[in-house]
């Protein structure tokens, strides 16, 4: 059976990517570019390095990024200064009983390591994890499996071993061609049926995660 669980963690653990999406609309207002939210459509699941690239070729090599980060970022903390980062529905209880169940646990996010270690400190269920590879710690962004080998070996357990929970379709993509056994569990964007059909099951919530675990997810063999 199944003997360990890796999260992603932006709209699988926090339900963060809401306010990114915010954060991105206001910034772009500000810059005078309408509807910058919506391009987090096309980035979810990807690296800092990656969602640049794509910034670059999407609105042009002039587009000012490091500007857009900044006035971003500031409206990001204002947001969750003001409102909080809310968990997703059915996080603690799935994480509760799996440490009790004696499952290792580890957080797979294309985040960086400081905002990650912050954010899930400040949600308090940083001390659930067994290990966690970031966005700054591997140099290939998911769809690529890096990250979810990386994030197996930090826990000491083969990837037949262990169940991925994602939302994205670059995170289901990156975990199915690590050899993990992937739950999907849509946040903003439902994944196609091509990634649907790459995982094990598709849950609208982590409290349908929880009975399968009851009852028994086998290995990958």
């Amino acid at each position: 059976m199944i003997q360990a669980i890796i999260f992603d963690m932006d709209g699988l653990l926090l339900d963060s990517e809401r306010i990114v999406k915010r954060s991105w609309e206001e910034a772009g207002g500000e810059m005078g570019i309408a509807h910058m939210g919506e391009h987090i459509y096309q980035t979810l699941g990807k690296n800092r390095e990656w969602r640049d690239a794509y910034f670059r070729e999407t609105l042009g090599e002039e587009f000012p990024i490091g500007d857009f980060q900044k006035r971003a970022g500031r409206h990001f903390h204002k947001i969750v200064d003001n409102e909080g980062m809310p968990l997703k529905e059915g996080v603690r209880e799935l994480l509760t009983y799996a440490k009790a169940k004696g499952y290792k646990i580890a957080v797979a996010t294309s985040s960086s390591r400081e905002y990650s270690i912050r954010a899930l400190r400040e949600a308090g269920i940083f001390d659930y994890l067994d290990g966690g590879v970031f966005g700054d710690m591997v140099q290939h962004s998911k769809p690529d499996p890096e990250i979810y080998k990386k994030a197996c070996r930090c826990i000491g357990m083969p990837p037949e071993a262990c169940l991925a929970l994602e939302d994205s379709p670059a995170g289901v993509r990156s975990a199915y061609a690590a050899g993990l056994k992937v739950i999907v569990v849509p946040d903003l964007l439902e994944p196609p049926e091509d990634v649907l059909s790459l995982a094990y099951e598709r849950c609208a919530t982590l409290h349908e995660v929880l009975p399968l675990l009851k009852e028994g997810i086998p290995r990958n063999l």
